[in-house]
């Protein structure tokens, strides 16, 4: 029976997150400095697991949080399967507060199982599921027990782990992520768990890093 490690990661972290500005899958912007310490401690965490494969994103913010990986020699494939999902004519904009209730009334509308409603000049979960699709059948039909490593963005990722795990999309807040948080499953032939969840271990280092900043400039 095959048994595969999933390494599902979101990007580290870019301005646009640090300024509250909506990026969706038409924004293409690259780390920040803190997001490429965190691509780092991410790689300096797991450099050693042998992966068989990265799969990623063609946005450059996850191309680049798993920059070092690729730089070893590790074979990777983009795909625009695991894009963010399109925020339409939010993207580029900072988040006002009427932008928020917009927002959260779509997230409200999307959780009571609306989901084939997009946002205004976007796309709709159910959208994202589907071009989703061809990278589901790639990693299920595989019969590798070798880990691999997906790299992507935080709506789309919980629309995948919805995918993976069968359940509802109206479900998909349930999974909280951070800037490159860990989601570690496990694929037992075509069933999926989740081992750990949301994971931040490998960052640990950098808020040693922060401490030791603040003390000496006391």
């Amino acid at each position: 029976m095959i048994s595969q490690k999933i390494y599902l990661i979101r990007h580290g972290q870019t301005d646009y997150n640090l300024k509250g500005i909506v990026q969706g899958s038409g924004v293409d912007a690259s780390l920040n400095d803190k997001g490429r310490s965190q691509a780092e401690a991410f790689y300096d965490f797991y450099r050693l697991i042998p992966f068989e494969k990265i799969f990623v994103s063609k946005l450059k913010r996850s191309k680049e949080s798993i920059a070092s990986f690729i730089n070893d020699g590790l074979p990777f494939e983009e795909h625009i399967a695991l894009n963010e999902i399109s925020w339409g004519n939010r993207e580029g904009q900072k988040i006002t507060p009427e932008e928020d209730a917009y927002y959260h009334d779509i997230l409200r509308r999307w959780q009571e199982g609306e989901t084939s409603i997009p946002i205004e000049g976007g796309e709709s979960p159910d959208e994202v599921a589907f071009r989703q699709k061809p990278i589901l059948n790639i990693i299920r039909s595989s019969n590798s027990d070798k880990p691999i490593l997906i790299c992507m963005h935080g709506r789309a990722m919980r629309i995948l782990l919805c995918q993976f795990l069968n359940y509802p999309l109206g479900s998909m807040d349930m999974f909280e992520h951070e800037n490159l948080g860990l989601y570690l499953l496990t694929r037992t032939q075509n069933q999926f768990t989740v081992d750990l969840y949301n994971n931040t271990d490998h960052l640990a280092v950098l808020k040693g890093k922060v401490m030791r900043v603040m003390t000496s400039a006391k």
